[in-house]
């Protein structure tokens, strides 16, 4: 049986199909996330069209790669994203986002298990990393979860409503020599 590096038993990482639309407007125009990144805008249906009808989903021109995170019961609870992906240094950032009825329900932990062994098996990264808001204990809790060790302190990384907050860096490094 050949490797599944995208898939488990609860869940499928999948590139994103025009059929996702829906779903990734619901991500990216959910102001409650805008907080953890940089985003200022909602996106139009039309952008996001345009991006799944034009995304050739390559890692290596791209530099980012877009995982719909789906369950067994087919439906669509969130998306995993590599970014930032540096093939020289072999590392990459992950972003992840669940619907609010996905939450608390071990989803995201499977799909950053998922991501994590596709990285480094696959695609033999040296370090994956995440940028958190110091509020987030959630995103602590998970990325924890998941092997990453606070590394760093970001101050006034981020600029919300009541002012700058700082951002912690967190980083899992692959201990494997790569030849």
């Amino acid at each position: 049986m050949k490797d599944q590096w995208l898939k488990d038993e609860t869940i499928t990482l999948r590139s994103p199909e025009p059929e996702d639309l829906e779903l990734m407007y619901a991500m990216e125009n959910d102001t409650t996330l805008w907080s953890a990144g940089n985003a200022t805008l909602p996106y139009s249906r039309y952008t996001l069209r345009a991006y799944l009808e034009q995304s050739r989903q390559d890692l290596l021109s791209e530099r980012q790669a877009r995982f719909v995170i789906e369950t067994v019961g087919g439906e669509r609870a969130g998306m995993i994203d590599l970014v930032d992906y540096d093939p020289i240094n072999s590392r990459a950032e992950v972003c992840i986002g669940l619907l609010g009825c996905y939450r608390g329900k071990g989803i995201a932990t499977r799909a950053l298990q998922l991501l994590c062994t596709y990285a480094s098996e696959r695609l033999h990264l040296h370090q994956l990393f995440a940028y958190i808001p110091e509020w987030n204990e959630e995103s602590f809790a998970l990325f924890e979860k998941n092997g990453f060790k606070k590394t760093a302190i970001l101050k006034d990384w981020l600029k919300e409503k009541k002012g700058f907050v700082d951002v912690v860096l967190m980083q899992k490094t692959e201990k494997k020599p790569h030849f």
